[in-house]
């Protein structure tokens, strides 16, 4: 009874926290931690304990999956040494230099290299906050990066608590699970990937569709781990494999029923780690004394000041050595302007991953002792959160500062890609109109609206008086409101059935959310 409790107030607290966060224009994720350590004042809740391993298995592959499915592969292949170098290197440079500094504040190295683990890897979630603000390409290298890293920082999390809770691995142990890690974890991923598609490829109904491409993260995180690989790397591959094969063998059911299902997970479950972490926060400050909590604090600001320099350093240092090893090949490199690379150095937000890693802490060693430092773990990383996610607060700023031009590449193709697709549709009329024995008249009708649309498409933008495209979009969007009305006066007057109104109401829900996506990209 308690478990539901907990899951009640969560879902509670998600939904009126961020409402707040939107209103009062403060990051949600700092409301939610607010609110959850709130709630978890209350006897009941605050004494609930998740096991460790639920959180990661849970929590991870889910959020993960779906960053995978949504990601450019197009930009990744044209960022990818900027990305694998962030994504491992920058990694482990970030969680030594963190050991490093936990270390000299009194850690022992096991626990300092766990907090090094837990608040090395960036967050996809986090990095949102940028919104439009950044070019497109450099959004999706962000996201890229948050995506290798997570599996970089989980095998150092892993070396780490098996060197704190039992034996400690050598310095060949730890690079040769390390490669281990990733060739399996690849191979998994790929391997469940293929039989995801297959079932997709398989089954028609979208609900037997989707039930099978839910757990595909899932398995995939499972025997990856089970044959010590990287469970996040066997999502993320075989999240960006689906996320490719998708369009081919989906149906437009099957891919609406999808996108709204991962949208609204994913957001529950980001929000609620930010919450559950909140939640543990009074009993972690509890098992703290009172020269502890100070300490701790210190060790919070170090911790951020010491990941802002390794990222903006190597940020610098990086993209100097790959624009030095372009001019060397090609004869010419180009080298990310300073301001990009300063953006991108303080984009470095820590995340919904940090808390799973944070709460998948071991209590116990295997000789049974309490794991030491565990919540001085727990809540520097909080405390790192926090204060990178503050820091996103001013970023948008310095972004504005920088002054990127207007990404108008992707609304370019968009057009482009349209346009393309309706003149093919319009040159294959002729010859379905005559195979499937068609009326002329509803092929001219047909081909009218095709035009109509072509028309539509190769309007200039403007931002003087609407277009007409901009005016067709109002005209339809308010007649579907009109039929909205009319169907439920029709419902209330008892002319018709409860399942008739729902039944239209679906099909004028999904007219009005694709003239408002049209609208919405241009």
């Amino acid at each position: 009874m308690i478990g539901l409790e907990l899951l009640v107030a969560v879902a509670a607290v998600v939904l009126v926290g961020t409402v707040i966060g939107r209103r009062l224009h403060i990051s949600p994720p700092v409301v939610l931690l607010a609110c959850g350590v709130l709630i978890g004042l209350l006897p009941t809740i605050g004494d609930v304990q998740l096991p460790p391993d639920v959180v990661l298995l849970i929590f991870l592959p889910a959020l993960l999956f779906w960053e995978s499915l949504t990601i450019s592969l197009q930009q990744v292949r044209q960022n990818y040494r900027g990305i694998a170098l962030a994504g491992t290197v920058l990694v482990v440079l970030s969680a030594g230099a963190v050991a490093l500094v936990a270390h000299a504040f009194g850690l022992p190295w096991g626990p300092a290299w766990i907090l090094g683990a837990a608040v090395a890897p960036t967050d996809a979630t986090a990095v949102a906050v940028l919104g439009r603000l950044l070019p497109f390409r450099r959004m999706t290298a962000l996201r890229a990066e948050s995506l290798v890293n997570d599996g970089t920082a989980l095998v150092l999390y892993s070396v780490a608590v098996t060197a704190t809770v039992s034996t400690r691995p050598g310095a060949l142990s730890i690079a040769g699970q390390f490669v281990a890690s990733y060739v399996v974890g690849i191979a998994v991923g790929l391997a469940v990937a293929y039989a995801g598609f297959v079932l997709r490829r398989t089954l028609a109904d979208p609900l037997l569709g989707n039930t099978a491409t839910v757990l595909v993260p899932f398995v995939a995180y499972l025997v990856a781990e089970e044959l010590h690989g990287s469970g996040v790397l066997a999502v993320v591959a075989a999240g960006i494999v689906l996320g490719q094969a998708a369009p081919r063998i989906g149906r437009s059911a099957t891919r609406h029923q999808s996108e709204t299902f991962w949208t609204l997970v994913t957001f529950w479950l980001n929000a609620a780690l930010f919450v559950l972490v909140g939640v543990r926060l009074p009993s972690v400050v509890d098992g703290l004394s009172s020269n502890r909590v100070g300490h701790a604090l210190l060790i919070v600001l170090a911790v951020v000041a010491v990941l802002l320099v390794v990222r903006i350093a190597f940020v610098f240092a990086s993209s100097w050595l790959i624009a030095a090893a372009d001019r060397r090949r090609h004869g010419e490199g180009q080298l990310a302007s300073g301001r990009y690379r300063l953006v991108s150095g303080l984009a470095g937000f820590r995340g919904a991953i940090s808390l799973a890693i944070a709460l998948s802490v071991p209590e116990f060693t295997d000789a049974g002792a309490p794991l030491p430092y565990r919540d001085t773990v727990i809540f520097v990383t909080a405390g790192v959160i926090v204060v990178t996610l503050a820091q996103g607060l001013i970023l948008p700023r310095v972004v504005r500062w920088a002054g990127f031009a207007p990404d108008t590449g992707l609304s370019k193709q968009r057009r482009l890609a349209e346009t393309a697709a309706e003149e093919a549709a319009l040159d294959a009329l002729p010859q379905f109109v005559d195979e499937q024995h068609i009326d002329p008249a509803v092929g001219e009708q047909v081909r009218l609206e095709i035009e109509q649309h072509l028309l539509h498409l190769t309007e200039p933008d403007t931002e003087g008086p609407l277009t007409g495209r901009q005016e067709y979009l109002r005209l339809r969007l308010a007649l579907i409101g009109t039929k909205r009305a009319t169907i439920l006066r029709l419902r209330d007057e008892r002319t018709i059935d409860d399942t008739v109104l729902r039944t239209i109401q679906s099909t004028l829900d999904l007219e009005e959310l694709r003239l408002r996506a049209y609208d919405a990209h241009g």
